[in-house]
């Protein structure tokens, strides 16, 4: 458990992993988990497979929603409890085997320079780690909206959807976040800017197992799913508008269409 016994006076670290049907992938990634890392959170979001069977037999804590909440929902359940159970650091990642437990020491060595609030991995910062050309649709989203949020937020984000980070603790604890689905990464990147909070990025493989993997519901349709993306961005930076760039709302209309709505996962 490398975090535990490489420096035992080191920042508390939490590692946490949403998983939602992932019976397949539990073992695997739990076990080699475990070896790098001493205390693990899996938020468990209403699975109806054999996941909570799998989970069962893994020395690890679990939060289990009795119905499917969100991946946003589940980010949030994984701050708190990182929040009131005194932890430093809160590294996410997640349970499909498309993020590798080996590059848990690297966003460690970044936590122990204690120089950052949030420390993202990218898929897209390293070429040589490009194991796997990501679906067509989710690329050309991920880059037309990250390319969004550096414009208007004034970061340089290489790639702004990637799940394994780095939380600190005590400068996330004051954000106000309520998106429950998929677009969570629209409004935490508002709220993390308007609160001043320093990012940078650390490569991470690009790694997809299962490129038919869909979203589910109306995200699963690209058009849609970037309208919903966009619309809980705009509303997130009128929210925060005083405490972002200048140029932040460049654009941005005043009252949003409520046509568009997407679903938990």
């Amino acid at each position: 458990m490398i975090q535990s016994q490489s420096n035992p006076d080191g920042p508390r670290v939490l590692l946490a992993i949403p998983v939602y049907n992932e019976a397949r992938y539990v073992h695997s990634v739990l076990t080699e988990v475990r070896r790098r890392i001493e205390d693990v959170l899996v938020i468990d979001d209403g699975s109806t497979d054999g996941t909570p069977q799998a989970l069962a037999e893994h020395p690890v804590e679990v939060i289990r929603h009795a119905t499917n909440r969100g991946y946003g929902r589940s980010m949030q359940d994984m701050m708190r409890w990182a929040a009131f159970d005194g932890f430093d650091w809160l590294v996410t990642m997640d349970c499909d085997e498309q993020h590798e437990p080996a590059a848990i020491p690297r966003f460690i060595e970044a936590i122990e320079r204690d120089d950052l609030d949030i420390v993202s991995g990218s898929r897209y910062l390293d070429p040589e780690g490009r194991v796997d050309a990501p679906p067509a649709d989710r690329r050309r989203i991920n880059g037309l909206l990250t390319h969004e949020i550096n414009q208007r937020l004034e970061l340089n984000l290489t790639d702004a959807f990637c799940g394994f980070k780095a939380y600190r603790v005590a400068s996330v604890a004051s954000l106000q976040l309520d998106v429950d689905g998929y677009d969570f990464p629209m409004q935490f990147w508002v709220q993390a800017v308007a609160n001043g909070l320093r990012i940078d990025e650390i490569p991470v493989r690009l790694i997809y197992n299962d490129p038919s993997r869909s979203f589910g519901g109306p995200l699963d349709d690209a058009t849609n799913r970037l309208a919903v993306y966009r619309k809980t961005f705009e509303r997130e930076l009128r929210r925060c508008s005083t405490e972002l760039p200048a140029n932040a709302l460049v654009g941005v209309t005043e009252a949003p269409s409520e046509a568009v709505v997407g679903e938990a996962r």
